[in-house]
């Protein structure tokens, strides 16, 4: 898809079709409402009869009106005006590309841009317009014998800025946005994977793909690098599965050298049944998505790589499927972690701190500024959250700032739970140093407690991203999050005053 900033007036715009907006009670936008002047009051009649009253989610197309050079145009509600939020506007950019997808317009000037988002400068609304519309036309048909190709008639978006000096900005803010939904696609393929295709050894080669791509250092660590390592938490999830387990790393050097790096690290279990506590049959498929943390430090990376930002990144991903079989961890079981602590596994369906334990310990090679990890880790945190927000939890408050204001910025929210002292008291062990659960209670925070005793040496923050990463139902499939989230906060982090930066 082809995105363009340009500056002009709408009745004079030759183009496949133009999109303004009708906030409710059938109040034309500026746009709309100069379009109504030039064709003589047609869109005002139209409105008024009833067609269309700017209810969020409506869209009527019109054809033929007089006066007009573009083909068509395309109204689209947006709520009462005081109310057009963040959340409204992405809503209505997304409404209006799906309404056009399946039309003989290839390409579309959209003026959505040009309406008043509280807060929101011409920077934010262009960036929005390109990740929500590639989000919108993504589809996942790759495994299908027969692909609709008509389904992305769109080739060219045109989005329009009021003044000719929003231009610079607008082009910069095109190139933001691609390069964040490029991460994000990359991220919901992988996840849309099934797990056979999509097996540890695969994710490994699609890190050295991009490595090759930008210029990356890649390393891939094997089993028997591992157990020179003494990663014991993590081998023993893999020990159930026939497939080889890797620990993928990705070092993107662009700040000074020697400047401490930003390691995101992400659980990259490519199946997981549950391992002998097995998952009930109904909706296994979809731990498939169980990498989808993993997946999104490679999308993070790839974006981060294709802006140059000025900034160190490493990006780590243990991986391996968590399956039933004879040789596989068993309740009770008690293993040693690369940190030389012991693990009851008391369930062996919480392996995805297992395995993320020894990439924690793995990290602190890397004298790193921060470290941020990345799972579908609990699914206490579904219950909590639902699918709008991720959960976050932190050692370090500033951190967590930093990427609250950068999920503000993105829409990619999150919300923060506390990691307080009494809560590791629920992962209390009689025979190991602690339990790889604590109960049924703040399944969450104790998930992340334990994990943090793995992050003593180094400011951490953990994203439960089990509510997010994916959906299901009729809609089933990858989301990419929370690429955009971590791309942003790399932005701000490159940037002089990107600590401070109030998003």
């Amino acid at each position: 898809m082809e995105f363009i900033v340009k500056s002009g007036t709408p009745e004079k715009q030759r183009s496949g079709c133009i999109v303004v907006g009708v906030f409710e009670s059938r109040k034309l936008s500026a746009v709309a409402h100069q379009i109504d002047e030039v064709s003589g009051g047609a869109i005002g009649a139209i409105v008024r009869r009833g067609d269309l009253d700017g209810k969020p989610g409506q869209t009527l197309l019109l054809h033929n009106i007089p006066n007009l050079p573009s083909e068509r145009v395309l109204l689209v509600g947006c709520g009462k005006e005081k109310e057009f939020t963040d959340s409204r506007y992405r809503d209505a950019t997304a409404k209006a590309v799906t309404a056009l997808k399946d039309t003989g317009a290839t390409e579309i000037t959209s003026y959505l841009t040009e309406l008043d988002v509280k807060g929101r400068d011409i920077f934010w609304k262009v960036r929005q317009a390109v990740e929500v519309s590639e989000s919108a036309l993504y589809r996942f048909d790759k495994l299908k014998t027969k692909s609709n190709n008509n389904r992305r008639a769109l080739r060219r978006v045109v989005l329009a800025v009021p003044k000719r000096s929003d231009l610079g900005p607008g082009e910069q803010a095109i190139n933001e946005g691609r390069a964040i939904a490029e991460g994000v696609r990359l991220a919901r393929d992988l996840g849309n994977l099934p797990g056979n295709l999509c097996t540890p050894t695969y994710l490994a080669e699609q890190a050295v793909e991009i490595g090759k791509l930008y210029g990356l250092k890649t390393t891939v660590l094997e089993k028997a690098d591992m157990q020179q390592l003494g990663m014991g938490a993590l081998l023993s999830v893999s020990r159930g599965s026939r497939q080889p387990p890797k620990l993928i790393v990705l070092e993107y050097q662009g700040g000074k050298a020697g400047e401490a790096p930003v390691v995101l690290v992400g659980k990259g279990l490519t199946f997981d049944a549950g391992g002998i506590s097995i998952k009930p049959a109904a909706n296994m498929d979809e731990m498939k998505f169980d990498m989808c943390g993993g997946a999104s430090v490679l999308g993070a990376v790839k974006a981060a790589a294709e802006l140059k930002l000025p900034i160190n990144i490493v990006g780590i991903i243990p991986s391996s499927e968590n399956l039933p079989d004879g040789d596989a961890n068993k309740p009770g079981d008690i293993v040693t972690s690369m940190s030389g602590q012991t693990v009851e596994v008391l369930n062996t369906d919480a392996e995805g701190r297992l395995i993320l334990c020894d990439a924690l310990t793995y990290a602190e090679r890397y004298k790193p500024a921060f470290v941020i990890d990345i799972a579908t880790l609990t699914g206490a945190c579904v219950i909590a959250l639902g699918a709008h927000a991720s959960g976050l939890l932190a050692n370090h408050d500033p951190l967590a700032r930093e990427i609250g204001n950068a999920g503000k910025y993105t829409y990619d929210r999150i919300w923060q739970m506390p990691l307080w002292d009494e809560y590791q008291k629920q992962l209390d062990s009689n025979f190991a140093d602690m339990a790889n659960v604590g109960g049924r209670e703040a399944g969450t925070i104790t998930g992340a407690c334990f994990l943090s005793r793995y992050a003593k040496n180094f400011k951490w923050a953990h994203l439960d991203i089990a509510g997010t990463a994916w959906k299901t139902g009729k809609e089933k499939g990858a989301t990419g999050r929370p690429v955009p989230l971590l791309v942003q906060f790399l932005i701000n982090r490159a940037r002089k005053d990107g600590a401070d930066m109030d998003t």
